[in-house]
């Protein structure tokens, strides 16, 4: 059973920094093509894509709101994925949800942000005031 398990919910002033942990178990992120990543949704908006990874070709994206803030990672010794947020805004207030999918799919997707997921965390709340 694929499990998610988000942690490093905080509150921040605009222009500070948060560290967002997800714990995978359940599948081997090494083992085989898959692709892991964060999401989040604010309120009254649609969930949107951060970033991800693809493990096979190691391929990154970012949303373009993030890019140059945002910086994902995976520890495969911990099965475990970050995402450093820095000089964080207003705008990156949400739930922030780390997702993981495991078909085939993700062989043929061209980024991994325009894959469905289809296992999910229960999500972390990161709030940034002003």
């Amino acid at each position: 059973e694929v499990q998610l398990v988000e942690s490093g919910e905080g509150m921040v002033q605009a222009g500070g920094s948060l560290r967002l942990s997800c714990a995978a178990s359940g599948f081997g992120f090494d083992e085989h093509e898959h692709a892991i990543g964060w999401f989040r949704q604010a309120p009254g908006k649609e969930r949107e894509g951060v970033s991800c990874i693809k493990s096979g070709d190691g391929a990154i994206d970012y949303a373009d709101s993030v890019k140059g803030r945002f910086t994902i990672s995976f520890d495969s010794a911990k099965n475990t994925m970050y995402l450093q947020m820095n000089n964080l805004t207003t705008e990156d207030t949400g739930v922030y949800y780390c997702a993981a999918e495991l078909s085939y799919l993700v062989l043929y997707a061209a980024t991994c942000l325009e894959l469905e997921y289809d296992d999910w965390g229960q999500g972390t709340q990161v709030t940034v005031s002003s």
